[in-house]
């Protein structure tokens, strides 16, 4: 992907030294001149600029109020004050309105590219802290769980294989599979981790609110638009745009992202020119694109930039083999956010976890651990902590006929409810059975029979 190049405005009243600073920049960066501040403040209205060398003293309004009246409006950009005045007051003064440096006219010409490019590496890592704040904001401890299946190892092989390529990549999958994770893992290999990943949930944003998000806007481009904001497209420069649910992505919007994808550019709404983009894009959807490209919802074009390398997450119930090693983790993650030590899951309710449906896939697993972590207070997590749908979903699975329903509910009543005991009693069974008024004979019977002594046994173990 080819850097762009980043714009200078030269803004000063005196042509020998615009003709001056122009001829030491315009090798590495595109240079716009400007002899007035109102001069200067238009053409930021019309140009993307990225760095602006100022002087103070201009006809008109001066340099600290084009200063302010910039950093207001395009706060992104780093300016550079200039002036014939060796004032600790004026240095003061430009620092204060947010300028990057402040230097006087008998400058050495040698040390001005030095200058503007310490600038432009401080705008690069502004923008990249930004990103990084809210990306760990938003997933301060996610990693991608391989676990043991098949299925998820071949989608992982592939994902690694295809990372380092520039193609576009189009995540499939149903929600709560993971398709971000597994978004991440390709941004991660690609040869470029350290560069932003910006993802998107196109559904989750209000439709209104969508092109600003994505495009970003310039001031007063509508109602409540009191500045210059940048998009998601240049927050991901020179790294990966993550697009979920891109099938929720209103039609007129589509043919935006095509362009951007075919040319390279994009334009901010409210703005007067394109600006060059580099981002590697993953899309990623849990419909059927190539139903909604029938029923004429998303464009076919548009369909086919994205559908370069598919990929398919599958869903939990197709790589149920990982589910020890999902809930491990997810118990390892929620013991340290909720200071707990809990130990395990029995392996009866983990029996359980496998018979149901997971219709949420490994969010709603997730949520359940953090949720029975949260609540309990036990050292291991058993079949009496999960919900009642469990609890039916497990009999369900094992198709029992109208005669035995009622039984097997009975017993793992029976079983949930001689655990709470022994809990209580510090799985002391004589103690036990003793709470429970009935012979130590009687209660170990029950324990072998509703597969309680092994249980027993590891907790006293662990």
């Amino acid at each position: 992907m080819a850097e762009r190049r980043k714009t200078v405005l030269v803004v000063d009243d005196d042509e020998g030294m615009r003709d001056m600073l122009t001829a030491i920049l315009k090798r590495d960066y595109r240079v716009l001149r400007a002899a007035t501040g109102e001069a200067a403040l238009q053409m930021m209205e019309k140009e993307d600029i990225d760095l602006m060398l100022l002087d103070v003293r201009l006809p008109g309004i001066n340099g600290f109020e084009v200063l302010k009246i910039a950093k207001e409006n395009y706060p992104y950009v780093e300016v550079i004050v200039i002036s014939v005045v060796k004032e600790l007051e004026a240095a003061i003064e430009a620092m204060r309105h947010g300028a990057y440096h402040y230097i006087s006219k008998d400058f050495e010409l040698e040390g001005v590219p030095t200058l503007v490019g310490n600038a432009s590496e401080r705008q690069d890592l502004s923008r990249h802290v930004m990103q990084l704040r809210a990306e760990v904001a938003e997933h301060f401890d996610r990693e991608f769980v391989v676990g043991q299946s098949r299925a998820t190892r071949d989608v992982i092989e592939t994902a690694r294989k295809v990372a380092r390529l520039s193609a576009t990549v189009l995540i499939l999958g149903e929600s709560g599979t993971g398709k971000e994770l597994l978004a991440r893992l390709v941004h991660r290999e690609s040869g470029r981790p350290e560069a932003p990943f910006v993802a998107v949930n196109l559904a989750a944003i209000p439709r209104e609110l969508v092109e600003s998000t994505l495009f970003g806007h310039e001031k007063g481009a509508f109602t409540g638009a009191i500045r210059q904001q940048l998009g998601k497209f240049e927050l991901a420069a020179g790294g990966t745009l993550f697009l979920d649910e891109i099938g929720d992505l209103r039609h007129e919007l589509q043919a935006k992202l095509l362009r951007a994808l075919q040319e390279g550019e994009i334009e901010r709404v409210g703005g007067t020119h394109p600006i060059k983009t580099d981002f590697r894009l993953i899309a990623a959807t849990n419909t059927d694109l190539e139903k909604v490209v029938k029923e004429g919802r998303f464009r076919e074009d548009l369909f086919y930039r994205l559908n370069v390398i598919p990929l398919k997450m599958p869903a939990l119930r197709d790589r149920i083999e990982d589910l020890p090693d999902l809930v491990t983790f997810f118990l390892r993650r929620y013991n340290v956010r909720f200071h707990k030590n809990i130990q395990g899951i029995a392996d009866s309710t983990l029996r359980i976890l496998r018979a149901y449906w997971w219709p949420g896939n490994i969010r709603e697993l997730e949520n359940l651990i953090e949720r029975l972590v949260a609540v309990s207070d036990k050292d291991w997590l058993t079949d009496e902590d999960l919900p009642y749908e469990f609890h039916v979903a497990q009999l369900d699975a094992q198709g029992p006929t109208a005669e035995n329903l009622l039984e097997r509910a009975v017993s793992t009543f029976e079983r949930n409810f001689i655990i709470r005991a022994l809990e209580k009693a510090g799985w002391n069974v004589t103690a036990t059975a003793r709470t429970l008024g009935i012979p130590l004979s009687t209660l170990k019977f029950k324990m072998d029979r509703l597969e309680i002594r092994e249980l027993a046994r590891k907790i006293r173990g662990g």
